[in-house]
C-alpha cells in the first residue's frame, strides 16, 4: 500500500538492507516495529489513533514475515512496504497490516473472516491475537503457498478455503469481524450480510487507478453499515464474480 512512501521510508533503508542482508531477522523485525510505531503517531490526524494496542504491537514484533515472502526477497522482509507475492498480487505493508488489525479492536476468540488470503500473513497476524481465523483466496497457487507458509510458521489452526472473496463463507457465518485485503468499490453484500450486528468491517474501497480509502464499517441493527472514513490507501483490485455484475 501506497501510504508509506508519504512518510520516512528512504530514511530507513539503510537500516534495514544491513539488518536483513546479515539475517538478523530478529533486529530487523525489531526496527520494523519501530517504524511502525512511529507511523501511526504520524497518521494520527487520519486514523484518530497516535498509537496501536500492545497486543497489535506485540503480533507484528512475533510474526516471522520473512516466512511469507519469496525466498529471494527475504532480505527485504521487514522493510515497511509492500512486496510482490507472485500472482500480480503482493503482501502488504507492515503498518497496513498493523493498522487494519487494530482497527478491527478485535477480543482472543473472535471470528474472523480473512478476505484475500495472499501469503498467509495478516492471518498469521490476527492468530497471534487469539482470533479463529477463516482465509479465503481466489487464487488457488497462492492459497497452497499460504498453507505451507502459515504450517511452516506453527500456524495450523488456520482455516483456508480456495473461493470467490465476494461471496465469503457463508456456512461459518456469522461473524465477528471481516478484514478484506484487496479494493471493490462498495462492500459486497453477502460480507456485509455474514457479519454479525454490531461486528466490524475493514476494507480498502474505490476503483483501481484512483483514490481509495480504507473504511472501518460496523454493522448496524437494521443492517447498514456505519462507515468511517480513515486512510487514504492504494491496494489490489478486488477480483470475483461480484465484480463484474
Amino acid at each position: 500500500m501506497r501510504f508509506l512512501y508519504a512518510l520516512s521510508i528512504m530514511a530507513m533503508l539503510p537500516i534495514f538492507f544491513s539488518s536483513a542482508l546479515g539475517a538478523d531477522f530478529d533486529a530487523a523485525r525489531r526496527q520494523m516495529v519501530a517504524e511502525i510505531a512511529a507511523d501511526a503517531a504520524r497518521a494520527a490526524t487520519w486514523t484518530g489513533r497516535a498509537a496501536l494496542s500492545p497486543r497489535v504491537m506485540a503480533a507484528m514484533g512475533k510474526v516471522e514475515r520473512h516466512r511469507f515472502v519469496p525466498a529471494a526477497l527475504a532480505p527485504q522482509a521487514y522493510l515497511n512496504r509492500p512486496l510482490p507475492i507472485g500472482d500480480g498480487q503482493t503482501i502488504s505493508q507492515p503498518f497496513i497490516v498493523a493498522l487494519m488489525s487494530d482497527l478491527l479492536d478485535l477480543s482472543p476468540g473472535d471470528k474472523v473472516l480473512d478476505v484475500g488470503t495472499g501469503s498467509g500473513y495478516q492471518a498469521a497476524v490476527l492468530a497471534e491475537l487469539g482470533a479463529r481465523v477463516f482465509s479465503i483466496e481466489i487464487l488457488a497457487g497462492l492459497s497452497r503457498e499460504a498453507d505451507r507458509a502459515l504450517r511452516a510458521a506453527g500456524y495450523s489452526g488456520i482455516m483456508l478455503r480456495v473461493g470467490d472473496g465476494w461471496a465469503g463463507w457463508p456456512e461459518q457465518a456469522p461473524f465477528d469481524a471481516i478484514i478484506v485485503t484487496a479494493a471493490p468499490e462498495t462492500p459486497p453484500p453477502p460480507l456485509v450480510d455474514q457479519l454479525r450486528v454490531g461486528g466490524r468491517m475493514v476494507i480498502p474501497l474505490g476503483p483501481q487507478g484512483a483514490a481509495q480509502e480504507l473504511v472501518v464499517a460496523e454493522k448496524q441493527a437494521d443492517g447498514s453499515m456505519a462507515r468511517r472514513r480513515v486512510l487514504p490507501v492504494a491496494f489490489v483490485p478486488f477480483t470475483g464474480e461480484g465484480t463484474r455484475r
